[in-house]
């Protein structure tokens, strides 16, 4: 009986210490506890310092409910600035819309545009100076730019030549466009546009044989070379070349 008084004993004692062993590991946990939400929880002395950004970086980023309060134009704001993957679909079109838009230089018709625009197809065609023999004109048109073959003159250039003021000139122009005689480039010219004049084809002319007696010649139908009437024994002939030839040098 004294036995088992005994090992009662002993074992109360060992709860009791189980027991205030477990009170004592709950007081360090708690201290332990608060001494982490000392750290993790700053001061109002460390808010001060803290960045702002970083204080308000939470209140940057809003809610579900904050969001659809947020405008619409406020939240597509962003959607409006295209990617770089979005600007490859762009149509070219809309992205070169710009270089398309003419510059006033462009935008501007020359002087011949305005005057084509007036002139009806018959006045045209029918432009005479006053005063001036065309047929003569035109020729002289046609020697000057057949000196220029393909590269073609600037038809200002062409008026000072001629005497010409560029209002009879570039209707002289039209004419001989109309006529195929000659074609217009145009062209921008130190910052103005222009024509450009390019011979197509040149007009017989008949200078050289004018005034020769084989055209009125009563015995022109005889005419051989190895007969008795001849243009190497021809009188008339000669006359007419001995004339040609002084003209000639009187013109140099």
């Amino acid at each position: 009986m004294v036995e088992k008084t005994e090992n009662t004993d002993n074992t109360s004692l060992s709860q009791e210490e189980a027991a205030k062993q477990a009170a004592q590991l709950a007081k360090e946990i708690k201290k332990l506890k608060a001494q982490l939400k000392k750290k993790t929880t700053p001061t109002k002395a460390e808010e001060r310092t803290i960045p702002t950004k970083t204080r308000e970086k939470k209140k940057t980023t809003p809610t579900k409910a904050e969001e659809r309060t947020i405008p619409t134009k406020t939240r597509e704001k962003k959607k409006t600035t295209p990617t770089k993957a979005e600007e490859r679909t762009i149509p070219t079109k809309t992205r070169e819309k710009k270089k398309t838009t003419p510059t006033k230089a462009e935008e501007k018709k020359t002087f011949e545009e305005e005057l084509e625009e007036q002139l009806t197809d018959e006045e045209i065609e029918n432009f005479q100076i006053a005063k001036v023999d065309m047929d003569k004109l035109t020729n002289k048109v046609t020697e000057i730019l057949a000196k220029y073959e393909s590269d073609g003159m600037l038809q200002s250039e062409l008026w000072k030549k001629l005497k010409l003021t560029s209002r009879d000139g570039s209707r002289l122009a039209l004419k001989l466009e109309r006529m195929g005689i000659i074609s217009r480039e145009k062209i921008l010219e130190n910052g103005r546009w222009t024509y450009k004049l390019i011979i197509k084809k040149t007009p017989i002319s008949t200078t050289s044989i004018e005034n020769a007696p084989c055209l009125t010649c009563p015995v022109e139908q005889k005419c051989t070379l190895d007969g008795e009437i001849s243009p190497r024994t021809c009188k008339w002939i000669e006359d007419w070349v001995l004339v040609q030839i002084t003209q000639s040098k009187k013109k140099k």
